[in-house]
């Protein structure tokens, strides 16, 4: 039997805060094979991704802790190993791509300088050399758009444009070993088949090995040899894939493949009354040039789009990464400058000043793409979800607001004895919960949700979209849901809008778009969700 690339044996992990003491992970062991692909999935908050960080040693300490366990990279221990060794490895002969890629960019330096460190440090290559890749590295995560702006910065690129460039660093210096923590999680379906493919020919090519974590079981079925299941920090099941999806052992395994978004949302009232109508609706970024900074044009980011949501109603936003559907959220909201008339609840808003729209910031909220990046690293949850509310209802007492807290991180599904700890010692997809429990903490009338389910696993997935029809019925509130799932879209919006390249290209029903859609690009994008194989040839 040949010697494994990587070996897991025993390893826990532990967070001390203090006197207490949270297991992440309890004593787990698996190992990878080179060119093997083995897949991680579980709830959020099960330790997939602490495992993933232990590898590299990537974890704070002390406040993470390895009572026991040892990793073995290659023959070479990682667990306790001096500073030259871990950095001949990481980066080098093991990349990771990281879950949130806005908070793992750099905002201060441009795409080109962040992909090019890694050759630089790794490879000693040039100026030049290093330009060469960085602009074959794009290309190969399809951005070729992007290599004649080099010099742009991760907050002036879409999520999935973010997520692409940390796959590009990954892949610089083609590892031996690439651990992806949900590398799919921020693009949409056609994307997301030619990143599969694209790792898949890359794993071929190099016999690289993937350790990959998603919550995504197409993923896991479509990629892995093996998959490992971990439910609390627990390793519950380890099987080959084929025996693990038609075979499962372990009761939580069966949960897991059964769990899906279903069903679809409670029929709107087709006589409400509208709550939010945009008519052409523009945000152009202008692009400059020169030693004056001249306007030499304008990326039409959204380029006049009329929208009507009703009261009660859901209107699904999809489209491919970069499509615009993000920025016209933020446009309706007023938090990008815009050319055009949005009327909220009958009142103008283009015309409002700051004092006047603050007055309606507590009846429109946003549920961003990047929890972590939208939540305050220096705030407890409790500070964080009550915020608002000592913002917008002065009024009330501090056991009021913290008995509305609690019962919003509970109509969340999240612990409120947890509510005193800090968004670094929650999972991606704790996070997600604890940005919408900020949002719906003050009740609101009308609800931007930016990919709220995108770092969720499936079984919470399906759960959130209960909670958000739940939440809609009971309060009529009425939600614009931007994601690039469609399985989650269908569930829960009455209309579908179709954007690419900052215009409308199809809207209608959702029975209609999903069962009878006009438009190619429509069909591509809903074959893609449908069959991941199916988009190859589109």
């Amino acid at each position: 039997m040949t010697t494994p690339l990587l070996e897991i044996k025993n390893l826990s992990v532990d967070f001390v805060n203090g006197q207490s003491r949270t297991q992440a992970v309890k004593n787990i062991s698996f190992s990878i094979a080179k060119g093997e692909t083995l897949a991680v999935v579980g709830e959020s908050g099960s330790g997939k991704s602490v495992t993933a960080l232990s590898v590299l040693q990537l974890l704070p300490y002390p406040v993470a802790q390895h009572p026991s366990g040892s990793v073995i990279f290659d023959g070479r221990e990682m667990m306790g190993a001096n500073k030259e060794t871990l950095r001949s490895i990481r980066g080098n002969r093991v990349s990771m791509i990281f879950q949130e890629p806005m908070t793992s960019l750099n905002p201060l330096h441009t795409i080109e300088k962040q992909i090019s460190e890694v050759l630089f440090l790794h490879k000693k290559m040039t100026s030049p050399q290093a330009r060469a890749r960085v602009i074959e590295l794009l290309e190969l995560v399809g951005l070729k758009n992007l290599t004649a702006r080099l010099g742009a910065y991760p907050h002036e690129l879409s999520g999935g444009q973010r997520q692409r460039v940390m796959i590009a660093m990954a892949l610089a210096n083609e590892p031996d070993l690439l651990i992806a923590d949900e590398p799919t999680t921020a693009v949409d379906v056609t994307v997301q088949a030619q990143l599969l493919k694209l790792l898949q020919d890359l794993q071929k090519k190099m016999g690289m090995a993937i350790l990959l974590i998603t919550h995504d079981l197409s993923i896991v079925r479509k990629m892995a040899d093996r998959v490992a299941v971990m439910y609390r920090g627990e390793l519950v099941e380890l099987a080959a894939t084929a025996a693990l999806f038609e075979t499962p052992q372990h009761d939580y395994t069966r949960m897991l493949l059964a769990a899906q978004p279903k069903g679809i949302p409670n029929p709107v009232n087709q006589n409400a009354q509208p709550i939010l109508q945009a008519q052409d609706l523009k945000v152009w970024f202008p692009i400059k040039k020169g030693v004056f900074q001249r306007v030499v044009d304008h990326v039409k980011a959204v380029d006049g789009i009329d929208i009507t949501v009703r009261r009660g109603q859901t209107l699904g936003v999809v489209g491919e990464s970069g499509s615009g559907k993000t920025t016209l959220g933020l446009a309706l909201l007023r938090l990008v400058r815009s050319e055009g008339t949005v009327l909220f609840n009958g009142r103008q808003m283009s015309d409002m000043s700051d004092k006047e729209m603050r007055s309606l910031r507590r009846d429109m909220q946003v549920v961003f793409q990047d929890p972590y990046g939208s939540l305050s690293p220096r705030l407890s949850v409790d500070q964080i979800v009550s915020e608002g509310l000592e913002v917008h209802f002065g009024d009330l007492s501090r056991s009021e607001r913290e008995d509305r807290v609690v019962q919003a991180l509970r109509e969340v599904g999240l612990d409120p004895d947890t509510r005193h700890r800090y968004p670094h010692e929650f999972s991606g997809g704790q996070r997600q919960r604890v940005a919408i429990a900020r949002a719906m903490v003050l009740n609101p009338k009308f609800v931007i949700l930016d990919e709220p389910t995108s770092a969720l696993d499936m079984s919470v997935q399906a759960q959130i979209v209960d909670l958000l029809r739940g939440l809609q019925e009971k309060h009529h509130l009425a939600y614009m849901f931007i994601s690039h799932d469609l399985r989650v879209v269908r569930a829960m919006s009455h209309a579908v809008m179709v954007m690419r390249g900052g215009v409308v290209v199809e809207r209608g029903e959702t029975s209609q778009i999903f069962d009878h859609p006009k438009e190619d690009y429509t069909r591509a994008l809903i074959a893609a969700a449908l069959n991941i194989d199916v988009v190859e040839a589109a």
